[in-house]
């Protein structure tokens, strides 16, 4: 009789919860996991760290090519001399001083292509900048689906903590009443008792892992959490795992950035055994000069020479010069191939993680199934005398184990599918479609590369970005 009356409340408790959720959602705006990478998109500090380390290396492309260009400077220089003479038994001192004030140009006409080569090498480590601030991008947004899907896994988990615990509140006030009426023992009171105290610390358990799964979406998102209640929509699989390899090794950001460092490296190399040949530099003076300080006449001057230098010997740093970035290099080269490998490595951990995913909801949907029918067949047949107190706790228990691993296993799904878009490098906003304004690297770039003079019309260009990005 008096589990008669708990499968009645049982019930009610479920329609109960259902309209109870359902009321929250009508009063708060509800978050999707669109919304979270949005968020995540448009509030990263990491995000905006790497674009500025970014817009760094686009300024060592503008400091390679200024080295080509001539250089002009203001200068004022002040020469003393000193003479001694000496003719037979005449002897003479003298001394003079010339003060030159004016403009001084220095051009570089020849160094063997090392400062051009320099110029490209630069270019390579923007373009794996790029590529390392869309890998960031991938683990900002990567971090949002985590961050949603955990906390739409703890809701979900309270919700189902909290029925339990209402239910074997019913079991207990039942076994209360079997027990004054003489047909159960003190025995079966007690385990009904403990279950409803281990019921209640799950449910403490659980609520702790939601406010600390809010907590990790604010940091990862930019704000608290609404009521995160849709499961999102999965992007498609690709139908193999050697597709999925072969999108991976052609377009991975991290592979790209690689590739891009290796090929720095190999530019770093030439130019460095271009700086042990001759160079040759142009420079001219022109200004006024005065040679006596106390004569008030002053000479227009202009001088131009011509200097070709050639290193012979520096302690042995030229060698060592060529040593190091060879080294650099072959680090490179050795740091390409564990990246390609950790490249298919995430995609076959990715692949193989979604399919376990995908077969344990159907594992589970099977289980709640069973479970199920075992606890209302054990609940019914304990009504007739013939199922003990402590076998409708457990039945109880085995249908609350499968409920909780369902929810695992959806949450396991969504973020095994992200994390294989994520792994193949297509987890972006733009190849998402997500509305955001898109950041352009090459917007930046395009404006410095020539590295333009502070006061022309590109540097003028230049500074409407930066206050157009609050960087000025």
């Amino acid at each position: 009789m008096g589990t008669k009356r708990t499968t009645g409340i049982f019930r009610k408790l479920v329609l109960a919860g259902s309209v109870a959720v359902g009321a929250l959602v009508s009063g708060a705006q509800a978050d999707n996991m669109t919304d979270a990478m949005i968020g995540a998109y448009k509030t990263s500090g990491l995000l905006e760290q790497n674009r500025a380390l970014l817009r760094a290396a686009d300024e060592d492309v503008a400091l390679s090519v200024s080295g080509l260009r001539p250089v002009i400077n203001w200068i004022s220089s002040a020469e003393r001399s000193l003479r001694y003479n000496s003719a037979g038994v005449a002897h003479g001192t003298g001394h003079s001083t010339t003060l030159f004030t004016g403009l001084r140009l220095n051009q570089l006409l020849y160094d063997g292509g090392a400062t051009r080569i320099s110029a490209i090498a630069a270019q390579e480590t923007v373009l794996a900048t790029r590529q390392a601030l869309v890998s960031i991008e991938q683990q900002i947004l990567l971090r949002a689906v985590v961050a949603y899907t955990s906390v739409l896994l703890q809701q979900e988990n309270v919700a189902l903590r909290q029925n339990n615990l209402r239910l074997l509140r019913e079991e207990l006030r039942a076994a209360q009443d079997r027990f004054d009426v003489g047909e159960v023992t003190r025995t079966d009171v007690s385990l009904a008792e403990s279950r409803v105290a281990a019921a209640e610390a799950s449910l403490t358990d659980a609520r702790g892992a939601l406010i600390d799964a809010k907590s990790e979406y604010a940091n990862a998102v930019g704000n608290d959490p609404g009521v995160v209640t849709a499961y999102p929509t999965l992007p498609k699989r690709v139908a193999s795992v050697s597709t999925a390899r072969s999108i991976a090794l052609q377009g991975h950001p991290d592979l790209l950035n690689q590739q891009h460092r290796v090929k720095a490296a190999e530019l770093t190399v030439q130019a460095q055994n271009k700086t042990l040949g001759p160079s040759v530099s142009f420079q001219a003076d022109l200004g006024l000069t005065n040679q006596d300080t106390n004569s008030s006449i002053t000479t227009d001057n202009l001088a131009a020479r011509i200097d070709l230098s050639q290193p012979l010997y520096r302690g042995g740093s030229l060698s060592a010069g060529i040593r190091r970035v060879k080294a650099v290099r072959d680090a490179e080269r050795s740091a390409l191939i564990t990246v390609q490998r950790n490249v298919v490595q995430g995609v076959d951990n990715a692949f193989v993680s979604l399919d376990v995913a995908r077969a344990n909801i159907t594992s589970r949907r099977e289980q709640i199934r069973a479970a199920q029918v075992a606890f209302d067949g054990i609940r019914e047949e304990a009504t007739l005398g013939a199922r003990t107190t402590l076998d409708v706790l457990q039945a109880e228990q085995e249908l609350l184990n499968a409920n909780t691993a369902h929810i695992q296993a959806q949450a396991e799904q969504i973020i095994a599918s992200f994390s294989l878009l994520s792994a193949q490098g297509l987890l972006t906003a733009e190849r998402l479609g997500l509305a955001v304004e898109i950041y352009d690297p090459l917007l930046y770039y395009n404006l410095v590369k020539g590295a333009p003079a502070k006061y022309s019309k590109q540097g003028r260009d230049l500074d409407r970005v930066l206050e157009a990005l609050g960087k000025k």
